[in-house]
């Protein structure tokens, strides 16, 4: 079981979510790399970018879009 997932958004974009559905980044494509984009969000709802519980893992580089490898870079 792995407890980040991925959901597709589209062929560049995949956002990442905890067991909970919460969303806390998004994989993009950039050029011929992976990258993921942390993400939290203001009380109010507001996106705060680079933010949220992964912060710490903003920018982390991925081959593909591989949930295996996401939580073996992003999960505890």
């Amino acid at each position: 079981m792995h407890p980040l997932s991925l959901r597709v958004v589209n062929t560049n974009v995949y956002s990442v979510h905890l067991p909970d559905g919460s969303h806390v980044g998004n994989l993009k494509r950039i050029g011929d790399i992976w990258k993921f984009k942390a993400v939290g969000y203001e009380p109010g709802g507001a996106i705060l970018p680079g933010g949220g519980p992964l912060t710490d893992r903003h920018n982390t580089v991925f081959a593909a879009p591989d949930v295996a490898a996401v939580n073996a870079s992003l999960g505890s």
